[in-house]
């Protein structure tokens, strides 16, 4: 069975970090953002949708030909024909890209009703159909997966990790909530140790790893290979850095509260912000504000009235006005409870 081999650049000593994938937010400028600040070990990209239809998109494949990041990028799939996912797994092959993922845990209703995303958990037989072809076309690097715990419980859950098995998956990606859970619940780390136990490649623990002290806490628990992060490095980019401070025993490095707003100014300054109406262009950095704001202060006082902001003038004032103040206030370590 192939093994994920890391670059020699990156550390070999470490568990492994990911940046999970986000549609709309895991694009080129967001890694390179995130590069900025500390990179994960692998980027994942967004999902390229696949049918009879499709084609690679042009400003997904961007994440992967114009990546000057210096690290690997999977590039992910979604969808259940298996002619199409053969075709386009073949495809992506002919690009630089660290492997091919599969997406089998994507939330969203109007993904899974189309039995596509974590909808395919609800047919391990179909997982165990599309697995077997396209490991058959993807043989000269790694193919992935990224899944949740099951659709509305765990019933097929051992049952698809036997398939993950059966057909020499190199790195399964897993987040510990089932599909119906969405992002709310608790995450079950105890069944992705399970699933530790059971596959026999290296496994990335998802979900809710909000901190470097989580990270350590979720891989102690687990025992797996790494941990994948996801929204949480929206809300603190330099999360990669500090797991990594936290994994080799050193202080975690304190981001002043002027550094978070340097970073508020990279998101403003998205290349797609030209096109972007000015009122979507508020609602899209609140989405990152939304995180951010968690670890700004205790009382919740700059979440709120980031949510109240109508316009590009008041949220940047506002951001202006807490950020900026003086003071030596960081941005903490760990998000803020009951905010």
């Amino acid at each position: 069975m192939s093994q994920v081999s890391l670059p020699q650049s990156l550390q070999k000593d470490l568990p492994l970090t990911a940046l999970a994938p986000m549609q709309d937010v895991t694009n080129l400028w967001f890694m390179k953002v995130i590069a900025h600040y500390g990179s994960p070990d692998y980027f994942f990209t967004e999902y390229f949708r696949v049918n009879d239809t499709s084609r690679l998109s042009r400003s997904i494949l961007a994440a992967i030909t114009e990546n000057d990041t210096g690290r690997p990028v999977f590039a992910q799939m979604i969808g259940e024909s298996i002619p199409d996912l053969v075709r386009t797994a073949k495809e992506l092959c002919g690009y630089n890209i660290a492997g091919v993922d599969l997406n089998m845990g994507c939330p969203a209703p109007r993904i899974y009703r189309k039995n596509v995303g974590g909808g395919l958990l609800l047919s391990p037989e179909k997982v165990d159909r599309i697995l077997a072809e396209l490991r058959q076309a993807v043989n000269d690097r790694p193919l992935t997966v990224k899944m949740r715990l099951g659709f509305e419980n765990t019933d097929t859950f051992y049952e698809i990790l036997d398939v993950i098995n059966r057909h020499s998956i190199d790195l399964l990606s897993v987040h510990g909530r089932t599909v119906k859970d969405m992002y709310h619940g608790v995450v079950k780390y105890d069944l992705i140790a399970e699933a530790v136990r059971r596959v026999d490649c290296p496994v990335l623990a998802n979900g809710n790893i909000y901190s470097a002290t989580t990270a350590l806490e979720v891989l102690a628990q687990t025992g797996a290979a790494g941990v994948m992060v996801g929204r949480w490095a929206m809300g603190n980019p330099w999360l990669f850095n500090q797991i990594r401070q936290a994994l080799r025993f050193e202080p975690i490095t304190p981001v002043p509260l002027m550094e978070v707003r340097n970073y508020i100014d990279r998101l403003w300054q998205t290349p797609a912000a030209a096109t972007m109406p000015a009122r979507s262009r508020v609602g899209y950095l609140k989405r990152f504000l939304n995180y951010i704001a968690l670890s700004v202060d205790a009382e919740g006082d700059f979440l709120r009235l980031m949510r109240q902001t109508q316009n590009e003038v008041e949220l940047l004032n506002l951001c202006d006005r807490v950020l900026l103040a003086e003071g030596t206030q960081t941005l903490a370590l760990t998000p803020y409870s009951g905010v």
